[in-house]
């Protein structure tokens, strides 16, 4: 018997058709974007860094044990926005006509002094660490709205979200002023210490 031949097969278009499932996977395939905490990191400086005195920095410490230390106290995580509102709205030297805080002399000057000083080890846990920095935030927020409720009838979450949409029917440049002011009374100024 003869031996036969075996039939090839007809790769030629194959490279054709390994190109156009390549294209179509990479069409149609979605990439996820990690999402972080939106955080804008100071400017180098060279010059020297001001001095800063001691009563204007509000500590807190977040431990490996998920423990909170605010101003070398134990603290609930709950009592934390209000601990940080009564430090950043204080005046204590009496240049803050818009505060409304104790006045005490013990703590921050006005909340263009008062600095939020962060620190976190190693063993603290994401959830932990994301929950302080969001009530930390949320006191700036607090404060920020309060103010200008009172000078301008609105939040000033109200303000942002104007700000950023297309169809606000107001005046956008005084919008941005009023915006810009009030981060100037309570410019957020949170610190993370290693």
């Amino acid at each position: 018997m003869a031996k036969r031949a075996a039939p090839e097969v007809n790769a030629g278009s194959m490279a054709d058709i390994a190109f156009l499932l390549l294209i179509f996977f990479l069409v149609t395939t979605t990439i996820e974007v990690d999402s972080g905490l939106n955080r804008k990191l100071p400017p180098i400086e060279e010059t020297e860094p001001p001095v800063i005195k001691q009563k204007n920095i509000f500590t807190v410490l977040l431990n490996g044990n998920d423990q909170l230390l605010v101003e070398d106290e134990i603290m609930e995580i709950k009592d934390l926005r209000q601990a940080a509102i009564d430090f950043l709205d204080n005046g204590g030297d009496g240049s803050c006509s818009y505060c409304k805080g104790k006045r005490n002399p013990d703590s921050s000057d006005n909340p263009t002094k008062a600095i939020i000083s962060l620190k976190n080890e190693r063993e603290t846990s994401y959830k932990q660490y994301i929950s302080v920095q969001n009530e930390l935030v949320a006191a700036y927020n607090v404060l920020r709205n309060k103010r200008a409720e009172a000078l301008y009838g609105m939040s000033f979450t109200e303000m942002e979200a104007n700000a950023n949409d297309v169809n606000w029917p107001g005046n956008k440049a005084k919008l941005k002023d009023q915006i810009d002011q009030i981060k100037e009374e309570y410019p957020q100024k949170l610190s993370e210490v290693q």
